[in-house]
């Protein structure tokens, strides 16, 4: 396995991601931010996060299956969500373990004021070591 996940005992323990990952593979793969869209380029879900957020993490996974990538090789993930509120966490949650199971890569979540398409609510990008 190409990442080490620690949790040192100085720092919090987090539920939903790991505070540190160790990286010692020898290929890296950067995906760009996936957005909530279908093939076709439209829109999945609109107003609705929970369905953007199961669409951006399948786009993910389809991303880095396209580069020889697997979830569990994914060291660190960016979630950008369009005016966030907490209560939102367990719904994001919810997408990202359909991905990921039990493998806790690093990741940030950035509140935002707006995407690229004001329809979207949500996009996930993401560094994997193979």
């Amino acid at each position: 396995m190409p990442l080490e996940c620690i949790n040192p005992t100085s720092l919090p323990m987090p539920e939903t991601y790991t505070q540190v990952v160790v990286a010692t593979g020898s290929r890296l793969v950067f995906v760009s931010g996936q957005e909530p869209e279908d093939v076709h380029g439209k829109l999945v879900g609109q107003g609705d996060l929970a369905a953007q957020a199961h669409q951006v993490f399948a786009n993910l996974g389809r991303a880095l299956a396209a580069a020889g990538a697997r979830p569990e090789h994914v060291a660190k993930i960016t979630i950008y969500v369009v005016n966030h509120r907490r209560e939102y966490l367990p719904i994001i949650e919810e997408a990202r373990v359909a991905l990921f199971g039990n493998h806790k890569p690093a990741d940030v979540l950035v509140g935002i004021a707006t995407l690229s398409n004001p329809d979207y609510l949500i996009e996930v990008d993401a560094m994997a070591v193979v």
